[in-house]
């Protein structure tokens, strides 16, 4: 049998012959000839067996480096590396299924009003920050306080004392009464106060002020409702009813790359620009943060923390951590210890808040 056109092999493999001469462009499933006059891609019988292999992982939804990568493998070690795949597709669902169902019962709840009846709730919180075992200063700053809860990862010449000031900008909202209709406006207004703290710190710094920055993620507590804030890559997760979920959304390069489908969030953990933010306060990515409400429930834990615990630790031992320590205290002790165990190489800060009954 001759060479096949790129039509007749498109239909023959099940691939469009869009995705042939992308394939082709990144040398995934190059054609055995090209036409030195036309140009025409012109395939080989033999190559359909790859070419249906590329078109079945697509439809797994594994990304084009990754394919690659199994293309290239024995047989044997493809399979596993298909097998590993997918079993991260499953903890992955699994994780998007925890927070759907979250967001379904948060939004079931949304018009709800407490009744008269219903008991008033507190925190009951820890904040702990630490410098790591590699760098030689702490550029996160970790606040807990009785309405307050909040961690924030500075960059830069001048990044300490960014955080700090992203952080000072909104303690003023832990006295101040605050109308449940206005909590958004009001955290949105603390938040601006909180940028131009920071471009404040940028500007009397040696460095450029467009590389001097913070994450911010905070939450503030009405008694009823948390109003969370989110920019950057710091995180915030919830545990509730035996299941723990991350509710924040990284700002990040390899983030947007794991939305769009170029790369699977495994491949987003070893990424060599998974510390590269596209949002942040101050810098040259500085953005709108997200902000929204949360209803809170009695037995509600939620954990703040930067990049230095969330990419060093894996998700397993935090939520291991989380959910089994019963004190904030030891617990935020716990998960700084399990991050400079793994070798500390960032400063690391945690925030772990309880929900609960007010104690009378």
């Amino acid at each position: 049998m001759g060479l096949l056109t790129i039509g007749a092999f498109a239909k023959a493999s099940r691939l469009s012959p869009k995705a042939l001469r992308l394939y082709d462009e990144l040398g995934l499933l190059p054609p055995a000839r090209v036409d030195p006059v036309t140009g025409y891609r012109l395939y080989a019988p033999e190559q359909l067996e790859q070419a249906r292999l590329v078109a079945w992982l697509r439809r797994l939804g594994m990304p084009l480096a990754r394919i690659q990568r199994v293309r290239t493998l024995e047989a044997t070690a493809a399979a596993q590396e298909v097998r590993a795949f997918w079993a991260q597709v499953e903890a992955d669902t699994g994780a998007r299924r925890d927070l759907a169902a979250f967001l379904i019962d948060h939004l079931a709840r949304k018009d709800s009003v407490m009744s008269a009846t219903a008991k008033p709730l507190e925190i009951r919180y820890a904040a702990l920050s630490h410098a790591g075992l590699v760098r030689e200063s702490n550029q996160d700053t970790a606040y807990a306080g009785s309405r307050l809860l909040a961690v924030a990862d500075g960059f830069g010449g001048g990044g300490a004392p960014a955080s700090a000031a992203a952080v000072d900008a909104l303690k003023h909202l832990e006295t101040r009464e605050i109308p449940a209709g206005d909590l958004l406006n009001i955290l949105e207004d603390a938040v601006e106060q909180a940028g131009r703290a920071v471009h404040v710190v940028a500007a009397e710094t040696e460095s450029s002020p467009q590389e001097v920055g913070t994450t911010l993620t905070a939450l503030l507590w009405t008694g009823s409702q948390l109003a969370l804030v989110h920019i950057g890559d710091s995180r915030c997760y919830l545990a509730r009813d035996g299941e723990f979920f991350q509710i924040t959304h990284d700002h990040t390069v390899v983030q947007s790359m794991v939305d769009e489908g170029r790369i699977s969030p495994e491949e987003a953990t070893v990424h060599p620009q998974r510390s590269l933010l596209v949002r942040a306060l101050g810098g040259e990515g500085e953005a709108a943060p997200d902000m929204r409400l949360h209803d809170v429930r009695p037995g509600d834990r939620y954990l703040l923390c930067s990049d230095g615990l969330s990419t060093v630790v894996q998700t397993t031992e935090v939520r291991q951590v989380v959910t089994t320590v019963s004190d904030p205290e030891q617990a935020v002790r716990e998960l700084v210890d399990r991050a400079n165990r793994a070798g500390g190489p960032d400063n690391v800060s945690c925030v772990v808040a309880d929900v609960r009954e007010l104690q009378r």
